[in-house]
């Protein structure tokens, strides 16, 4: 046992003494370098050697390690900082993971509860056969796609089609021309609404309705964009449909409604119940898609951009609900509705903080018309309002187009232009720009402006409003070249509104 004991002490003894000679080794290095007498006396031996050297080296020295030992201190301090805020942080992101579990599982609690008072919901409407056999006592038969006999989806649309269904049209004014419409509209609005506009304008509105579907009013606040569609639909005695975009429109369901797959009904939406509205008749229908950039447009407006770029009306068709009940309303065709032909979309949109930036892919297939000044105060006659079907008023927009086709010699200088543009700021104008140019300058014309001021504008709003994602620093030296060239191809007193608006995105440099 001796020898065990023994051994177990030296072997145990050698860990535990190297132990203890490194603790007692470190607080002997912590005396030393704080014993002050022994650096007294190591000033005194060399005093005598160095003379008055030796204190004046004694205090840099002191200095010296006064500022190492500030060094260790400042270290240490900030180490345990970096600790303790670890440790807080590991703390705050545990009570925060512990708040995110506590919260998913009240949401997770409310969603049933939900659930649950939707299915009550459910079962007092009467939406479940058997359900409504139970309450009423009645054998209902439950159709295909979840139809339930005598339950319609479609409250507004049907109630449209009882209402229309011995619809008998008006005597509709087709006797009156372009120019005088456009009078008439002016008048109209002065002496019945109040409301003043230059001719000009009222001319570059009703010119765009020759070239697009969709017509963009923009411009500073208070200057009559949303009371200018608001007045031809007063003017045309079919009042405009006012859809006031909200900035959470994220998807078509805004524009056209959704199917409440717990109600079993459709929520129908204004426009929607506008557009049916007009496969009954033939009145001109303009929709108002106020403060239009206040959600983005391509994200809500997606579909009927695209549908409405399709060549043939027969294919201007969007799908409302993917099956077909049979107290669905007439017009819809196995859960598909036309878009109606005499239907007009006209978008009001303010350019500040508060909106998104309308994208090219909304430009190209609008025709935008800027109105950044109040109109000025004139007299007219009194003028009432007409009745105009959409197919006269296309008619004479037609008829504009084939009178007035854009000169051969236009042709020539835009194409010159389109080179000098290319080449210059490598921007081309495309085949969908110049469809539209080859439609509203005519229907410009037509309406009793001039070809240069009508091409004036398109390329203006059309093209030039392109250089405004260019780098405009880089093209400002451009800008007085192109100017100049205009001038060249086309004369010092024309196309005003292009040089006016590159000479303002030259100011912006």
């Amino acid at each position: 046992m001796d020898t065990i004991f023994g051994f177990l002490f030296e072997f145990l003894g050698q860990f535990f003494w190297s132990l203890w000679s490194i603790i007692l080794g470190i607080f002997n290095g912590i005396g030393g370098m704080f014993d002050f007498p022994a650096y007294l006396k190591i000033i005194n031996n060399y005093t005598t050697e160095l003379g008055g050297l030796a204190w004046v080296v004694a205090i840099i020295a002191i200095l010296a390690l006064i500022a190492v030992l500030f060094l260790i201190v400042f270290l240490i301090v900030m180490s345990l900082k970096k600790l303790f805020r670890f440790r807080k942080k590991v703390k705050d992101t545990n009570d925060l993971v512990d708040e995110v579990n506590a919260l998913n599982k009240e949401v997770m609690r409310l969603n049933l509860e939900k659930d649950k008072i939707l299915s009550m919901k459910v079962s007092q409407i009467g939406l479940n056969p058997n359900e409504i056999s139970e309450l009423t006592g009645e054998e209902m038969e439950a159709l295909t796609d979840g139809e339930v006999e005598g339950e319609p989806r479609f409250y507004k649309l049907n109630e449209i089609d009882d209402l229309w269904k011995d619809y008998v049209p008006p005597i509709y004014d087709n006797t009156i021309t372009l120019p005088d419409f456009c009078e008439r509209f002016r008048n109209f609005a002065c002496s019945r609404l109040g409301l003043y506009y230059d001719i000009k304008i009222i001319r570059l509105f009703i010119a765009a309705f020759a070239s697009t579907r969709l017509i963009i009013l923009q411009g500073i606040s208070g200057t009559g964009k949303t009371s200018l569609p608001y007045a031809f639909g007063k003017f045309i005695s079919n009042d405009a449909v006012i859809a006031s975009v909200q900035p959470s429109w994220r998807d078509r369901s805004e524009l056209f409604g959704y199917f409440n797959e717990f109600t079993k009904r459709y929520n129908e939406t204004e426009l929607l119940r506008a557009m049916y509205e007009a496969s009954y008749n033939e009145n001109v229908y303009a929709v108002i898609l106020d403060e239009m950039n206040i959600a983005r447009v391509e994200y809500y407006f997606a579909e009927m951009l695209s549908i409405l770029e399709m060549p043939s009306r027969d294919e201007w068709v969007v799908d409302i609900v993917p099956n077909s009940w049979s107290s669905d309303p007439e017009h819809l065709d196995n859960g598909k509705l036309t878009i109606p032909p005499n239907m007009w979309y006209i978008g009001t949109a303010n350019n500040d903080d508060s909106t998104f930036a309308i994208t090219d892919k909304v430009y190209d297939r609008a025709m935008p018309i800027d109105i950044n000044t109040k109109g000025v105060e004139f007299d007219a006659p009194d003028t009432e309002p007409v009745y105009i079907n959409y197919k006269h008023f296309e008619k004479l927009l037609d008829e504009a187009k084939a009178n007035n086709q854009v000169s051969n010699d236009l042709i020539k200088k835009v194409n010159l232009l389109d080179d000098y543009v290319i080449k210059h700021f490598r921007i081309a104008f495309g085949n969908r720009i110049v469809k539209q140019m080859r439609d509203y300058v005519p229907a410009y014309v037509g309406c009793g402006g001039t070809e240069v001021d009508g091409l004036d504008y398109v390329l203006a709003r059309k093209v030039f409003r392109k250089f405004e994602s260019l780098n405009l620093s880089y093209i400002r030296d451009e800008i007085d070249g192109l100017c100049a060239y205009l001038d060249e191809l086309f004369g010092e007193e024309n196309m005003n509104e292009c040089k006016d608006y590159l000479r303002m995105l030259k100011k912006l440099v």
